[in-house]
């Protein structure tokens, strides 16, 4: 296959290729990768199909990278961490982050991920134990697992470049080749050789810059919170008895409260699984279009905004607002629009984004610099350009939101 990124991407095994093929992958062609980034950004329509298939482009690389320096790999353990790799994000529901939880209340993409490879280690007569077994950190090389899930993984490593490639922000280039020639291995820890050390530091501004950026961009996030609400409010009147519009699958989940008993149970976790499986961006935004006439006010008028890109106006700030900001806005929005206090909240409310870079307090996943001299030392101590206050500071913002035609 040819990727915009890599260039030409080869499948070199049977199993990967009937992966791929699967429904359930073949699903994420129609999730886009980074939500409703493409309101800011035009170009940001990748799905999540062409970040799995990028991620395990480079996963294959790392291997040849990591066997060349003299590291035991066996062809077990290469075809399983690229499964896991493959099926990280299988789970994802419509709009991928954007989403997260407002579909299946209280379980999040990685748990459905993981149920999901359950089902098709079933299909796959047990042939992805083993990729289990190293997505779920159970295999006693962990540095496979690290490959998967770690603070330098390869998704994180594909989707910055890719990210950045659609969304047109240069910011967010790394040196993915030279970051990836320069892993090794030492006791059973991935670490990265001092050679590599400025590509780290690239990869870790570019990973600050492109969360302020992109992924928490103020217009992001008014669009993503205004699609959460519009979730929120079908569910509501599902709750109640309301007749709503929707597809089969996307019914089941407005009309039903999933508990995480029911994932734990063969017979129901296969059901939900089934429908979740039916979900992608175009059931919502199907029903989003027909709700636009529904007869509920609020969830009309929330569905009109987002059809027509009448997003809320936000204000960030580092410090929360005060309780008579809110209260002044609040009610110069009902003199407006007249709605009770319940339905107020779908269109004044507060939040807090978070960002940081790099997580110095996590001590088994921290970024380690091998020296020549054998010395193994984290990337925010061995740096002599960046602060390891910097590094590992999180930066809190908080926000409200507000309907844009007020001027408040």
């Amino acid at each position: 296959m040819n990727d915009p990124v890599y260039g030409f991407i080869n499948i070199t095994s049977d199993i990967i290729f009937d992966l791929i093929e699967h429904p359930y992958f073949q699903r994420l062609r129609r999730i886009k990768q980074l939500g409703l980034t493409n309101f800011v950004y035009p170009g940001a329509n990748h799905t999540r199909f062409q970040h799995g298939l990028g991620s395990f482009h480079l996963m294959e690389m790392a291997i040849d990278g990591i066997r060349s320096k003299g590291h035991e790999i066996t062809s077990e353990e290469s075809e399983a961490v690229i499964i896991a790799i493959l099926l990280h994000d299988v789970g994802h529901g419509p709009f991928s982050h954007a989403l997260e939880y407002a579909i299946i209340e209280n379980f999040n993409h990685e748990q459905i991920s993981y149920l999901m490879m359950k089902e098709l280690n079933r299909e796959f007569d047990n042939r992805l134990t083993l990729a289990m077994e190293i997505f779920q950190n159970q295999y006693h090389k962990k540095f496979l697992h690290q490959l998967v899930s770690s603070q330098l993984d390869m998704d994180r490593l594909d989707y910055l470049n890719r990210d950045s490639f659609f969304t047109g922000v240069s910011e967010g280039v790394i040196g993915t080749d030279r970051i990836i020639k320069m892993l090794n291995v030492v006791n059973d820890q991935l670490v990265v050789e001092a050679k590599g050390i400025y590509s780290i530091e690239k990869f870790l501004i570019a990973r600050r810059l492109m969360y302020w950026q992109v992924y928490l961009h103020k217009t992001v996030l008014s669009a993503e919170n205004l699609l959460v609400n519009i979730l929120k409010r079908a569910k509501h009147l599902a709750v109640n008895g309301y007749e709503l519009f929707a597809t089969p699958a996307l019914h089941y989940f407005l009309y039903n409260k999933i508990r995480m008993e029911d994932l734990d149970q063969p017979d129901s976790a296969q059901k939900i699984l089934k429908l979740f499986s039916q979900l992608d961006d175009n059931d919502i935004v199907v029903s989003t279009k027909v709700w636009t006439d529904h007869k509920d006010n609020v969830l009309a008028k929330l569905c009109c905004n987002m059809t027509n890109r009448v997003l809320y106006k936000i204000e960030i700030q580092n410090q929360p607002f005060s309780e008579s900001r809110i209260h002044e806005i609040k009610e110069s929005v009902n003199k407006k629009l007249n709605f009770t206090e319940e339905e107020l909240a779908y269109f004044v409310f507060t939040g807090a984004i978070s960002n940081n870079a790099y997580s110095y307090n996590s001590n088994d996943d921290r970024i380690k610099i091998l020296f020549n001299n054998g010395n193994l030392v984290d990337i925010a101590e061995a740096s002599d350009m960046l602060n390891i206050a910097d590094l590992s500071k999180i930066v809190k913002k908080h926000y409200v939101c507000y309907p844009k035609e007020l001027n408040i």
